[in-house]
């Protein structure tokens, strides 16, 4: 059984509310140094910074990075384990450390299964409630890096604490003062900004800027003129000013050699411009024309796959419709029905042998017919049954139809002629009565339900008896 819980606290976070109970007659110093913090807003915006699937979440540390935290004593407070308090499921709030005892401080791991290899080394202090352990859950199945950093962290809000368990907490601030602290600071940045603006200063972004103290202005940098002495500077050495207006004199005309090669270096830069332009136009114009003409296969091999669709939705519209071939539109097919394409089959595969050959029916047909007369005389050779003891009393015998032979003349060779198969009849008895004797006679039925209410009738008999007896002796000494 669960020992009791004394005191209970919400997490707000950005994957649902967390709702935690504390042991705290159990664990005095973990929850007062929880509560504290969670009264002076230490936990707002802090981030789950570790998640080891199926096994922990962590959070409480206010750098993000895991090695940051501190507790309410000014350094690490010491562990608190519990014999009754043991790691058996999920949803259970203990404290992180460093990896050696006593070592506490602000963070805290909540547990996603069961961790029997935490207990005796973590201080358990509380466990979720209700249907927000699956909130820690979902936090348990975020997506994560190697070093089980998620890559999207969720983040604690704010802390409510319901039930305080300890009257005498003093917190040194608390979270509504924090926040309009915080709240005062970005108003009174926000005017600096503004201020600013107005009179037209720029802001310098390489200065550093401590924000802390809401009463200090930065500091914003002077721009100061320079003294100069012009009478103490050096003289700059004046450069000459060139002659634009009076024109140079021409050189004497040189040969025409000398004047091709004067005029040769001057014009190469150009030609070599010009054959680079014309290089670069004509690439631009064999891009443009290749570029041209694969748009023109690729519209041409679509228009070409569109037409071929469409004859094809064509002739499947065709054959639903009944028609035969693209060329015979006008003529339907006339729908048969089920029996008759029954019948069509049975006609086209009657008399035919395993090969495929037909075969001629009419010495079969002869046959059936035969058949069926001697069924049909049947009855006529019962009803002559009588007449034949008559004929072989006056020394004939029948031969074949209307034919007799002399009593005293031997018969020829034996000829299974019988017949009398064909007049017999099917019979059944009206009723069974002979099985149902001879069933009785033969088999014995045992009903164990008759043979229980017998063997009870025996023992109601019996006990009757004895006390009858019983009464029939008594008053009477021995």
């Amino acid at each position: 059984m669960a020992l009791p819980t004394h005191g209970r606290v919400v997490l707000e976070t950005t994957a649902g509310d967390i709702e935690i109970e504390l042991w705290s007659k159990e664990t005095p110093k973990a929850c007062r140094n929880f509560i504290t913090l969670a009264l002076e807003g230490y936990y707002d915006g802090v981030i789950f910074h570790r998640i080891v699937p199926g096994f922990l979440v962590q959070t409480g540390d206010k750098t993000g990075t895991g090695a940051g935290g501190e507790s309410i004593y000014g350094e690490p407070f010491e562990d608190e384990i519990h014999p009754r308090l043991r790691f058996a499921h999920r949803g259970l709030v203990a404290m992180a450390n460093n990896g050696t005892k006593n070592s506490n401080d602000s963070q805290f791991v909540i547990t996603l299964d069961r961790a029997d290899e935490l207990h005796g080394k973590h201080t358990l202090f509380g466990r979720c409630v209700g249907d927000t352990v699956y909130n820690v859950i979902k936090i348990g199945e975020m997506e994560t890096d190697k070093n089980e950093r998620p890559l999207y962290p969720p983040k604690i809000r704010r802390v409510r604490v319901v039930d305080n368990p300890f009257d005498d907490i003093v917190p040194r601030i608390t979270a509504e003062e924090k926040r309009a602290q915080q709240r005062a600071r970005e108003q009174a940045q926000r005017e600096r900004e503004e201020e600013q603006k107005r009179r037209g200063a720029k802001k310098n972004v390489k200065l550093l800027s401590f924000d802390d103290d809401p009463g200090e202005e930065p500091a914003v940098p002077i721009k100061k003129k320079a003294v100069v002495r012009p009478d103490l500077v050096d003289p700059a050495p004046v450069a000459p000013i060139p002659d634009f207006v009076t024109q140079p004199e021409k050189p004497a005309k040189a040969p025409k050699a000398k004047e091709d090669e004067a005029k040769r270096p001057s014009e190469e830069p150009k030609t070599k411009k010009r054959d680079k332009e014309k290089d670069k136009a004509e690439d631009i114009a064999s891009i443009r024309a290749k570029h041209a003409a694969e748009q023109s296969a690729s519209q041409s091999a679509r228009a070409a796959e569109i037409a071929r669709m469409e004859a094809d939705i064509a002739k499947l519209s065709k054959k639903r419709e009944g028609y035969d071939s693209d060329d015979e539109p006008a003529k339907k097919k006339q729908k048969r029905s089920y029996l008759s394409e029954e019948l069509a089959k049975y006609a086209k595969g009657r008399g035919v042998h395993k090969k495929g050959k037909r075969r001629d029916e009419s010495d079969v047909l002869a046959a059936l017919d035969s058949f069926r007369g001697k069924l049909q005389g049947a009855m006529a050779v019962d009803d002559d049954e009588g007449e034949r003891g008559a004929n072989a009393a006056a020394g004939t015998d029948f031969m074949e139809e209307g034919e007799t032979r002399p009593a005293g003349e031997e018969p020829g060779v034996e000829v299974d002629d019988d017949t009398d198969f064909l007049g017999h009849e099917l019979r059944f008895p009206k009723d069974n009565a002979e099985e149902v004797g001879k069933a009785e006679r033969d088999y014995e039925v045992i009903d164990p339900r008759a043979r229980g209410a017998q063997a009870r009738a025996e023992e109601k008999e019996r006990k009757a008896r004895s006390m009858k007896g019983r009464g029939g002796g008594g008053g009477r000494r021995r």
